[in-house]
């Protein structure tokens, strides 16, 4: 361990280079936002001093603008349908939940993505009772290789009027992938007839069509999830009001974070133009490699903390949240611990293929 005294200088060391480069990148918009605003459209933004906002970050612009629209409404909705279940009828609150998954989605996917959704569960379950691991991938990869055939996207644009629909049904089909993979791995790898009590369709169900992470994830297996699923409450609704109001803090300090920085650093614009980023200084260019890597960070402790936070209040422990790439020296650990949810996955099917 380092002295106490070395270990705050390099902190002050660090946070002088990332303030003054982002200092560098903030200077560099407002001396090129007519510019940037004649070629990427910046939005008008929301903090006074007629500050503009970056939107070609497509996945916050997405995410957000769907969030306004129906998300924020249809996952209050899981939390008071799982509340109520938990006091009403908790033996039965997976089905609840599982009927509630399938109507939010039918509300924001509409009937034909349903049944997109519903098909590739099915066709998933009936390859995985051949109990072959090799079969079960092959499905999966040729399940997800339809999302990328012309004429199957040609079909499913049709079923909607904008182009955020269709997306919407891309992104929830490829994580939904992840999930009925994971489920028809483990059924594969179940040995005893005593053991597949809960390897079951309806429970493939419940765990494909849970809400919270049905759009974008976090990723859980199946074992984690039925085994916290039928855990008796961990804590009555007095002691959940707490965790609510410091989870909604803090989301709503990164979601402010996030906003602030496309509204005061147009990295996504400058990052787009060629001949500004020949123009730039280097303390410009490494100010928008930092701004890009901890805005990344900053929208995945919103996109993932808000399921996160309704799976604690469900009774489930969710994957840590990513952590934080300043404080990583390697892409090792940036693979371990930014999405951990999906590097646990694939270390388990691959140690459990490797045993096989």
């Amino acid at each position: 361990m380092l002295p106490r005294w070395e270990l705050s200088l390099y902190l002050l060391a660090s946070l002088g280079f990332h303030f003054y480069s982002f200092y560098e990148v903030y200077k560099t918009s407002r001396e090129h936002e007519e510019q940037l605003d004649q070629e990427f459209d910046l939005a008008i933004g929301t903090l006074p001093g007629g500050f503009k906002k970056d939107q070609t970050d497509f996945e916050w612009s997405f995410w957000m603008e769907w969030g306004k629209q129906r998300l924020v409404w249809l996952l209050l909705g899981h939390l008071a349908v799982s509340q109520m279940a938990n006091r009403i009828a908790r033996k039965h609150r997976p089905w609840f939940l599982t009927a509630y998954g399938m109507w939010a989605c039918w509300c924001v996917l509409g009937a034909p993505g349903t049944a997109m959704v519903f098909l590739h569960t099915v066709i998933s379950f009936c390859v995985a009772q051949f109990r072959s691991l090799f079969l079960t991938w092959l499905c999966s990869l040729l399940l997800l290789s339809t999302l990328r055939l012309q004429d199957v996207e040609e079909i499913k644009r049709g079923w909607y009027k904008t182009e955020n629909e269709y997306y919407l049904l891309q992104f929830t089909l490829t994580v939904r992938c992840l999930y009925y993979t994971s489920f028809s791995l483990e059924f594969c790898w179940q040995q005893l007839p005593g053991g597949r009590t809960f390897y079951s369709l309806p429970w493939m169900m419940a765990y494909v069509f849970y809400y919270p992470v049905f759009h974008n994830g976090p990723i859980l297996s199946f074992p984690e999830f039925v085994g916290q699923m039928r855990q008796p409450e961990k804590r009555p609704l007095r002691l959940s009001l707490p965790v609510l109001a410091r989870g909604l803090g803090r989301l709503f300090v990164c979601w402010c974070l996030a906003e602030l920085m496309v509204h005061l650093m147009y990295m996504h614009a400058i990052y787009g133009s060629a001949p500004l980023l020949k123009a730039v200084s280097c303390w410009t260019l490494g100010g928008l490699a930092l701004a890009q890597v901890l805005f990344f960070y900053v929208k995945y402790l919103v996109l993932f903390g808000i399921p996160a936070l309704l799976m604690r209040l469900d009774g489930l422990t969710p994957p840590p949240l990513p952590r934080c790439v300043s404080t990583m020296f390697s892409f090792t650990g940036m693979w371990r611990y930014f999405d951990v949810g999906l590097h646990d996955f694939l270390i388990r099917e691959e140690g459990r293929g490797i045993e096989s």
